[in-house]
């Protein structure tokens, strides 16, 4: 790695790989692999929630924390995009997780049906193409974006995007396709993440203000997932995603404290979570309570997790997700980035 001493900045080692080394980061970007693996609510790091890597021994099992030595040295390539993936293991993750990942034509659909919506018309990104054969793609609309009355570029970027159940995040960046493992270049890339970027780079051309502008489109775009090891992809992919389109506007790679802080808002915005209950995967329990009636015998009592019981969303015994509301003050810290349950933020 090539390192300008005197501006702190990293010289390009950018290999545009669709599988992204933990080893890469580790060496390119200190502390950043650290941060990607944090977990916020729980304040321990993300764990495997899956039985897939139990054979590979001690810290490997479903509840154990996902560590940096578990994952780089010579073990450098325990986790991998499921493109690369074996096909029994794919087929598995599917039977036993819903594990199916979208084609980027169908992500590119959808989130044109979103901008549809926002800008009032259509083809504001792309055009979609159905070919003969029966195969989708696009073509980009290689004109300057331009607003509907009453929006700018910052409106655009400052508008709130979740995915859902994330996966690898094709829905947000697509630096390849999560079906074919086919990289796909910066210029064409249709996620909700990279669409905010192309704003900001077609709108923005000093580079003090062009990372401003990409901070705010990251604090502006969530996702969860429940497997640690596609949050962990997903994370890396959005973090890729931000050394790409700076390189790939100014010519280098941005300075490491703006890599480490963008790595630090997607270890927010991107968390594991149940989607179905709003908690950390597996954390409600059954309590159980021990009493001794009149007669001196032990009677056990257990109390099953009301929320599961019922199918209640609200009352779960389980440690409720955090996230991060960017835009206003925490009240113990009188500093912007207010930290909130997550299904508080939903209607009741």
């Amino acid at each position: 790695m090539l390192i300008d001493n005197e501006n702190k900045t990293i010289i390009s080692t950018m290999s545009f790989d669709v599988d992204i080394l933990e080893n890469d980061i580790r060496e390119k970007y200190p502390d950043v692999l650290e941060i990607l693996l944090r977990d916020h609510t729980t304040q321990k790091n993300i764990f495997w929630a899956t039985n897939n890597y139990q054979d590979l021994g001690d810290g490997y099992e479903y509840a154990s924390s996902i560590l940096p030595e578990l994952i780089t040295g010579k073990h450098g390539n325990v986790i991998m995009p499921r493109i690369k993936k074996d096909k029994d293991l794919q087929q598995s993750r599917v039977r036993d997780m819903a594990e199916v990942f979208t084609p980027s034509w169908i992500c590119n659909a959808q989130n044109n049906l979103i901008d549809n919506a926002w800008f009032g018309s259509e083809n504001v990104f792309n055009a979609e193409i159905a070919n003969p054969d029966g195969s989708h793609n696009w073509q980009v609309n290689p004109e300057m974006v331009k607003y509907p009355e009453g929006k700018t570029w910052k409106n655009y970027v400052r508008d709130t995007r979740l995915e859902i159940a994330c996966g690898e995040a094709p829905y947000i960046t697509t630096r390849y396709d999560t079906t074919t493992g086919e990289f796909i270049p910066i210029e064409n890339r249709i996620g909700l993440l990279d669409r905010k970027l192309r704003v900001v780079s077609e709108n923005v051309d000093i580079s003090g203000e062009w990372l401003k502008a990409a901070q705010e489109a990251y604090k502006n775009t969530y996702a969860f997932e429940w497997q640690g090891d596609s949050l962990l992809l997903a994370r890396e992919a959005m973090l890729y995603t931000f050394i790409e389109n700076f390189e790939n506007k100014f010519g280098r790679q941005p300075k490491l404290d703006s890599i480490q802080y963008i790595a630090y808002i997607i270890s927010w915005n991107v968390w594991q979570m149940d989607g179905l209950k709003a908690v950390v995967p597996n954390s409600c329990k059954e309590k159980t309570a021990t009493t001794e009636n009149l007669f001196g015998e032990t009677e056990i009592k257990i109390t099953p997790c009301e929320g599961c019981k019922t199918d209640n969303l609200r009352r779960h015994n389980g440690i409720y997700c955090l996230v991060k509301d960017w835009n206003n003050k925490d009240p113990e810290t009188n500093k912007k980035g207010r930290k909130i349950r997550f299904i508080d933020l939903m209607k009741k």
